[in-house]
Parts: C-alpha cells; structure tokens; sequence
C-alpha cells in the first residue's frame, strides 16, 4: 500500500488463535462478539470455540530513501514463560522479509512501539550462542520509559506492585528474559537510541508517546501528501476495542491510563480520517474509523493482503 510518498509492506511472522476472546480482552461482554459476529467472524473470532485470532506481524515501511521496520515479532528460539505457544518458536521470517525485498542489512531503523515480547524479539538472533544485532546496519528506537520500567536493574515490574494474578506473576517473570535478549544486546552493539515525548524520523513519520499499555507505549504517525496514518502498536488488540474504547486487554499495565490513550487516539483517527495500522490484526490489517454516537464504529477496512 502506498500512502503518498511512503510505501507500507506487510509481513506476517505468525498466524492464528491465542486463547479465548475474553481472555485477551477481559471486560468486553458475550453481546457485544455476538452482535457484531458477522464482521468478526473468521478474521478475528470463532464463536463456536470463542477463539482470539491475530497476526504477530510487521510492517516495512519505506520513506525517503530509508527502509523502517515496525516492531520486529517473537523472533526463533526464545525461552518466554509467559507464553508458552511461543516459546521455543521457528519461523521463515526473515526469508519472508527477503521475499518483501529487505535484507537484514537494508535495514535503517527498527521501531519497538514498546518492550514486550512480541514486538522486539527479531531485534536479535543468536549467533554462535550469543545474542545479536539482526539488523547490522539499523538503529534501533526504543521508548525511554519502557526501556527504564523493563530493564531488571530499573524500577519495573514485581518491583512497584505485587502482581494481580499469577498471569501478571509470569509475565513480569519472562519481562526479564526479553529484555536480557532481544533490548541488551542492541545496546552492547551502540544501536539503540531511547526517546521520550516525540521522535522525528523524517518529514512524513513521527513518533509520540502513547502510555497505558505499557509506560513506554507509543504511536508512529505518518503523514505524506494528503494520506494519513497512524501505527497503534498493541492500543487496539481487537477490532471489539474501537466500539467500546474502554475495554483493555489484559496485558495492559496501566488500564485506566491505556483507556483514556485509545479514546483519545480513536478521536484524533476520526477526526483527521488517519488509517489506524494495529499490530496484531488480521484479515484486512487496518481501518479507518468514524465517530459513532458517543464511540467509534469501522467506517472502511485497509485493503493489505490477507498472507
């Protein structure tokens, strides 16, 4: 898809369901999936087992000259406690990345929307028992406050709060393991750049802080002639969430902060008729929203081939 002067390019690491729906987003109501089945249905739910389905995936985008990879998957082999499907994983990725026309080396900058374990792991691979750059010639941009919160010398999770389940227990447990291989190393190498507030990338892309889901949580927004779009990161698990904002995943830290961040951004997508670019959507990958009484309702699907 080509959007003004930058071209976006999908590619899908991982297909398929991840537990039930209201497990990945614990306040949305049967009715609502119900209601609303016709749409959701195969793409992004099966009511007959009430599966979540999505796409670990990443978008190529291509803007004066330079090739961005957005968020970067699980990556192979990791050790992830907090989510055993993934643990351990073997995908083609980076022959799919060459298959869209990039090589690790064509890479200039890799964005992490934020630090969790399905959005950085392809920052590294393991060469000779080590951990390194996939990238050699990327920098690496990484929110500050995610990068402070996760880092296990900081002050982030099991070291504010007691967990609220032993689902959160795990996680922060695996938080650790990410971080010490797929965000250290980049660091080692002096290819991480840590931003905080905005980030200009060029004349068409800029990064903003978006926190809630994590504390780091951001938004690539992309302007280019008079096309408009905005890369959500894990705001939006669920096509579910743009009906009623409100609803979180579960894997946000901070719900009442990540509510009042998607409101605002499905606002501002409405207004402004932005692409709203999700992280983990299949199907159609992408949407334009519109103002719906007092929500947000799909007004127009993305047109990304399905992979």
């Amino acid at each position: 898809m080509s959007l003004g002067d930058v071209e976006i390019t999908r590619v899908i690491e991982w297909s398929g369901p991840v537990r039930t729906a209201r497990f990945i987003i614990p306040d949305s109501d049967e009715e609502t999936w119900r209601r609303n089945q016709e749409w959701l249905e195969p793409d992004f739910w099966t009511p007959a087992d009430d599966a979540y389905h999505c796409h670990i995936q990443t978008w190529v985008v291509r803007s004066e000259g330079r090739t961005i990879l957005v968020d970067t998957g699980v990556g192979n082999g990791r050790e992830r406690p907090q989510v055993p499907q993934f643990a351990g994983l073997r995908t083609d990725y980076l022959a799919r990345l060459r298959e869209a026309g990039v090589a690790p080396e064509d890479v200039d900058i890799v964005v992490n929307t934020h630090i969790h374990y399905d959005h950085v792991g392809w920052n590294t691979e393991s060469r000779d028992g080590e951990w390194v750059p996939t990238f050699p010639n990327a920098t690496y941009l990484i929110p500050r406050a995610d990068h402070l919160y996760f880092d296990p010398e900081g002050p982030g999770p099991g070291r504010g709060r007691a967990p609220r389940d032993e689902h959160e227990r795990i996680r922060w447990a695996g938080s650790r393991l990410v971080f010490e291989d797929s965000i250290a190393p980049v660091h080692r190498a002096g290819q991480a750049v840590l931003w905080e507030d905005s980030h200009r990338i060029d004349g068409n892309l800029l990064l903003e802080a978006a926190p809630g889901h994590t504390p780091g949580s951001s938004v690539l927004t992309l302007r280019s002639d008079t096309d408009r779009a905005v890369f959500v990161g894990d705001m939006l698990h669920s096509p579910v969430q743009v009906l009623e904002p409100a609803w979180n995943s579960c894997f946000c830290d901070d719900p009442g902060r990540a509510a009042r961040t998607r409101a605002s951004y499905l606002s501002r997508a409405a207004e402004l008729r932005e692409l709203v670019i999700p992280a983990h959507w299949p199907g159609p990958g992408a949407a334009e929203v519109r103002r719906d009484g007092d929500g947000f309702a799909i007004a127009e699907w993305a047109a990304f081939p399905r992979g």
